[in-house]
């Protein structure tokens, strides 16, 4: 397919980014608005650690929305380090989502990053979304969307849900409203530009932070080791898939494993499940549970595991 795209006048590209506290839903929204998963979710705050780019492709406009991560105070070197990126990304874009949960009340974390917005981004539009619309009543919708409109006084705020799709339309013409005049970015069939690679860690990284609690979540990361192909002489061809688990104390890999390793075994067939469908075949998916002590602290094992600063 060819990779050019429409030129002509009317045609709007450009990119957006969704910034917000962590948990504020936006991944979710991101794999809604897309209408494939190309970011991974979790009720685990501080789940997204990239700039996740998912593109949307409509006849008059391609939109290329960046998930960021949720912004909170740092603690570690790490928590630096996405603190800068999303930075360095809203400084980048053409139009800010400002996501804030409507089942959360304005607080001051949002009054931080509305802050921010203000005094750093300069004159890139802000679109105030609402997100979780349909976790919570009218009334209290109202009263969030009138929260809003005074953290936010000079943006446009839409209520949204990422789950019954209400209002994603609606945002998304906000959106493109925003983009300059300009060509296709991306060819029309992409959904993201995320290497295979990192889709594969992060769908073994959500696997595993189901059922985790405490402060095991911030300390999982995940990493492939190898991918080998099929052989294409082979009855039933399968994809050989190598991915490391690291956390940071010798404590915390039993809770990983699991009693005889079973809780490592349904980690790896619920990821499987999702790598077949993101390589469209059979996948066989070895699993392995490493100790990187205190890896987000150390520069090292940062740059190993992809988080370069």
């Amino acid at each position: 397919m060819s990779t050019a795209g429409p030129t002509g006048a009317g045609f709007r590209s450009g990119f957006t980014c969704f910034v917000g506290r962590p948990n504020a839903g936006k991944s979710t929204l991101l794999n809604a608005i897309v209408g494939e998963k190309v970011a991974i979710t979790s009720d685990k705050p501080q789940t997204t650690r990239r700039a996740v780019r998912g593109i949307l492709t409509r006849p008059d406009a391609q939109l290329v929305i960046v998930d960021t991560p949720g912004l909170h105070r740092p603690r570690t070197l790490l928590g630096e380090r996405l603190d800068d990126l999303v930075r360095s990304v809203w400084s980048d874009v053409d139009v800010i989502g400002f996501c804030l949960p409507a089942d959360e009340r304005v607080g001051p974390g949002d009054r931080r990053i509305a802050g921010d917005l203000a005094d750093r981004v300069g004159r890139t539009p802000v679109v105030g979304v609402v997100t979780k619309v349909d976790k919570v009543s009218r009334e209290r919708l109202a009263e969030h969307l009138l929260e809003v409109g005074q953290l936010l006084p000079a943006a446009d705020v839409v209520p949204v849900s990422a789950v019954t799709r209400d209002g994603v339309d609606t945002l998304v013409d906000l959106l493109v409203a925003r983009l300059p005049d300009g060509p296709m970015l991306y060819p029309d069939a992409e959904s993201t530009d995320e290497p295979i690679e990192t889709r594969i860690a992060e769908l073994v990284r959500e696997a595993a932070l189901d059922g985790v609690r405490d402060e095991l979540p911030h300390s999982l990361a995940a990493l492939v080791t190898e991918i080998l192909p099929p052989d294409p002489d082979a009855a039933k061809p399968v994809t050989k898939v190598y991915v490391t688990l690291f956390v940071e104390r010798p404590s915390q890999k039993p809770i990983v494993l699991g009693p005889k390793g079973s809780r490592l075994g349904t980690v790896g067939r619920r990821a499987r499940l999702q790598i077949e469908e993101l390589l469209g075949g059979r996948v066989y998916l070895d699993l392995h549970v490493t100790v990187a002590k205190d890896w987000q602290r150390d520069p090292k094992q940062l740059r190993k595991l992809g988080f370069d600063g």
